[in-house]
């Protein structure tokens, strides 16, 4: 009987410790395993990420490059125009509004208004997006005009942007 007590004394005092400490340790082992498999499946791609991000890096510069700065502005406009003259519209509107500042570059509206046929609609809407420079379309509508020639009625408006400066930008937050 004594020795039971001796045992049991010695493992009450001593050993249900270390074994809640040892349950503990096993825990945090599975915890740090499991977080060490998830940084090695990202370190095994890692070279993979970085030539993602330099690709990603080379996209963005090129799209920057296609982002007029404040002297190409008035000729990406005339291309513009130049563009629905060449597909045999006629401009009844066009005209640019005020810049619209954003993050990193500014938003160049032109409020656009064109007569022609449908094919011509896609002529210039194609030049367009031959373009060098990004200009996107927005708010289309095309309605009837005459019912005997075909003439149809164009309201869009145009967007170009514009890559703002390092001094452009700091001076707008302030």
């Amino acid at each position: 009987f004594l020795m039971g007590c001796v045992i049991f004394l010695g493992y009450w005092f001593h050993t249900k410790d270390q074994l809640l400490a040892l349950d503990d340790v096993e825990r945090k082992e599975e915890e740090l395993k499991t977080v060490f498999e998830k940084k090695a499946r990202l370190a095994v791609n890692l070279e993979a990420y970085e030539k993602q991000l330099d690709e990603m890096r080379e996209s963005f510069g090129a799209m920057l490059r296609q982002l007029p700065n404040k002297t190409e502005v008035a000729d990406l406009l005339v291309d513009v125009s130049q563009t629905g003259l060449a597909s045999g519209l006629e401009f009844e509107l066009f005209k640019p509004q005020a810049e619209v500042p954003r993050e990193f570059y500014a938003e160049l509206p032109i409020s656009i208004k064109v007569t022609g046929d449908y094919h011509e609609f896609g002529d210039f809407v194609s030049g367009v997006a031959a373009l060098p420079r990004i200009v996107t379309l927005h708010n289309v509508s095309i309605s009837r005009r005459d019912a005997k020639t075909g003439n149809l009625v164009m309201d869009l408006t145009a967007k170009t942007y514009r890559y703002l400066e390092d001094d452009e930008r700091d001076g707008g937050k302030e």
